[in-house]
């Protein structure tokens, strides 16, 4: 069990770790945690005319990337309206996504989709994702070193709505059986909460609290 705090600096959410199977850091992976914070800022503050426009061009290539894997999603699965549920204290539908035959994959990472069942819940205000709950329907093997997913591995996302904003995930499960490489298969159960979700300003800088103060 691990539970994050997510800042967003310069526009970008950078998870901190903040507990462990309910305990709060030790002093010095605490400061570990601070350092890798300040660097990205650092990184940010300091970064050129050219880096910036670098990281922009990247930026927008992986927006357009993720609205290409929107479609591909819709055209991977048969989706099946089956009720309304409260998630988070507001009400959303309830639609559950089946492979649909004879699907032809455009993108690589499309690939694994007919790989995978599951039932998704639709915030009905703002159309956003507010849970999700898929499971594998068969072995998936990708990578250099093979690692290989079994039939029956699940992963559950709970999100949640930060300052009347923006969705953003709130809760993370997975129970995978994994085997890597030529080791043993691993039964793994994954769980992280993310919270504490603040915005990062110009004039802030991180103090070992762990808050995020305005400088004086």
């Amino acid at each position: 069990m691990k539970t994050y705090e997510v800042l967003e600096i310069y526009g970008e959410q950078i998870e901190r770790l903040i507990e462990k199977n309910d305990r709060p850091l030790s002093q010095k992976d605490a400061a570990k945690q601070e350092e890798k914070i300040q660097k990205i800022i650092d990184k940010r503050k300091n970064e050129s005319e050219g880096q910036r426009k670098k990281r922009e061009e990247r930026e927008i290539k992986d927006r357009e990337d993720s609205r290409k894997f929107v479609t591909e999603v819709a055209d991977a699965y048969n989706f099946k309206l089956v009720g309304t549920e409260v998630v988070g204290g507001r009400e959303a539908w309830v639609i559950d996504g089946e492979p649909r035959p004879g699907f032809v994959p455009h993108m690589k990472e499309g690939k694994f989709l007919s790989k995978f069942h599951g039932r998704v819940w639709v915030d009905k205000a703002d159309l956003q994702l507010a849970k999700m709950d898929v499971e594998c329907l068969d072995t998936i093997s990708w990578g250099l070193f093979l690692a290989r997913f079994h039939k029956g591995s699940r992963f559950m996302l709970e999100q949640t709505r930060v300052n009347d904003e923006v969705w953003l995930p709130l809760h993370l499960t997975a129970k995978i059986d994994v085997r890597l490489a030529l080791l043993k298969n691993f039964d793994v159960d994954l769980e992280q909460t993310f919270r504490d979700y603040k915005k990062f300003r110009t004039s802030s800088k991180i103090t070992a609290g762990g808050e995020v103060q305005d400088q004086k």
